[in-house]
């Protein structure tokens, strides 16, 4: 059993000012002397580095489509051990899932596998009485859901938020704050969402310290704790990484290798991490992961260092912007000629694909994968379910996975002669093969949960351990 006090934020739809108000509401509670532990519905990367430098604790993922439904309440028990408080920040509209899938993947669903309470904050610009036949058809919808308060955000005046809380009276659900309308604070976006942390992080500091500011001022803090603090016992273990690399031979999506300790000989084998303002996507238990199947994690920036970490013996290169700095990854030859001499196990994933390319956006790059990558106007976007059509350094023949992708460039050509995944869902049938099976080297636009596939962490550090 786990009591930790928590809150889902969510809205109405995206673009409300969940970040906004989550972020601010992390770091002003932190701010209060609160251990708080900072979580996110969905796949996304960015909003957890906000979530971490708010809290000063790692920001997870929580992701009934990636990991499955039984997860859920495990890995939040695992990110909120010893927390005071936890917030966890919805994705899309409340009851906005995997498509076509019902609730599969909303934050509604996280809320009832958590039995949180949710604060739905409500972008009020443009309306007045209508705001409480919204929240009443929020409320009302799905009685599993308690919606405890509600934040109006982008509030214009004292006159427009009186008529919007003389208008809530009656809808049963009481307001928890008032956000003023604001151009002054919030967080940069581009093609694929906001600027990551790591891109600004002087200026992300004092964006976070404002929004805590704006929380502060507008919002009942002590009406939202007590709110957190109603939240009943959660019936859940905390996800152990040491347990799911040691059970990984039966995954929750298909088989894994079993095999020995990849320790064999005593040494812990180097898995070097790409990191740095280029690649910023990863999720956290994927460290933890490989670490407790045996491999010693090393971080390294692409844009900075000049070789690979002494006696690396496993390279993971997850996703990122590499686009927005394609100039300073060229430039950097000695470690673009490192990773093409390399020649142990490999692991990318979207900017790692990329990074492998021959070229993106016509600069060079490591030349590891005969393909070229180039920014275009279109994004790819979507849940993928995925068959692993040969073994790999990741995946054995067979393995399936529940993956992510989301990028706004293209690789010609898209697949290699030996493809890493068969797409398996009706609705990927043009584009049945994706990614690269090379030697060592997996690479692929799909990112994967390894929570939720744990062999493949497990596989991946027994090749490295034997390389």
């Amino acid at each position: 059993m786990i009591g930790v006090p928590r809150l889902v934020v969510a809205a109405p739809s995206s673009g409300a000012g969940k970040t906004t108000f989550a972020t601010g509401l992390m770091a002003a509670f932190r701010e209060r002397g609160l251990k708080v532990s900072p979580h996110k519905v969905g796949p996304d990367y960015i909003d957890p580095g906000y979530h971490g430098l708010a809290t000063g604790r790692p920001g997870r993922n929580l992701d009934a489509y990636l990991c499955g439904t039984d997860l859920v309440g495990p890995l939040f028990a695992h990110g909120a051990a010893d927390a005071d408080l936890a917030v966890v920040e919805g994705v899309m509209g409340l009851y906005d899932g995997a498509s076509g899938q019902g609730e599969l993947a909303s934050t509604a669903q996280v809320a009832k596998l958590l039995r949180a309470p949710v604060v739905l904050v409500v972008d009020a610009s443009s309306q007045s009485r209508s705001v409480a036949a919204l929240v009443h058809g929020f409320a009302s919808w799905d009685p599993q859901v308690r919606i405890g308060g509600v934040v109006l955000n982008r509030v214009a005046s004292d006159r427009h938020e009186r008529l919007l809380r003389e208008a809530l009276d009656h809808a049963g659900v009481p307001v928890l704050g008032a956000l003023r309308r604001s151009e002054a604070v919030g967080t940069p976006s581009r093609h694929l969402g906001l600027v990551p942390v790591a891109e600004r992080r002087a200026d992300a500091v004092q964006s976070v310290a404002a929004l805590a500011e704006r929380v502060r001022l507008g919002c009942d803090l002590e009406g939202l704790l007590a709110l957190a603090r109603s939240a009943p016992p959660l019936d859940a273990a905390p996800w152990d990484a040491a347990a799911a690399v040691g059970t990984a031979a039966v995954g929750p999506h298909g088989p894994g290798t079993g095999g020995p300790d990849p320790v064999a000989d005593g040494t812990r084998p180097v898995v070097a991490v790409a990191g740095g303002p280029a690649f910023t996507f990863s999720y956290t238990e994927h460290a933890e992961l490989l670490h407790a199947a045996g491999a010693e994690v090393v971080v390294f920036d692409p844009l900075r260092d000049e070789a690979l970490p002494p006696g690396t013996r496993g390279l993971v290169i997850g996703g990122g912007f590499p686009e927005m700095h394609a100039a300073d990854l060229a430039a950097n030859t000695p470690l673009r000629h490192a990773v093409a001499a390399f020649r142990g196990p490999v692991a990318a994933e979207c900017a790692g694909l990329l990074y492998l390319a021959r070229e993106l956006d016509g600069r060079p790059m490591c030349g590891v994968l005969d393909a070229s990558a180039e920014m275009t106007g279109r994004l790819t976007l979507g849940y993928r379910e995925a068959v692993a059509l040969g073994d790999s350094a990741l995946a054995a023949a067979g393995a399936r996975v529940r993956a992510h992708e989301f990028h706004r460039t293209a690789l010609a050509p898209g697949a290699g002669p030996t493809p890493a995944w068969g797409l398996v869902r009706p609705a990927e049938q043009a584009r049945r093969t994706e990614g690269f099976v090379q030697g060592h080297v997996h690479a692929s636009y799909l990112h994967v949960h390894w929570a939720g596939t744990p062999e493949l962490a497990r596989r991946f550090a027994e090749r490295c351990a034997r390389w």
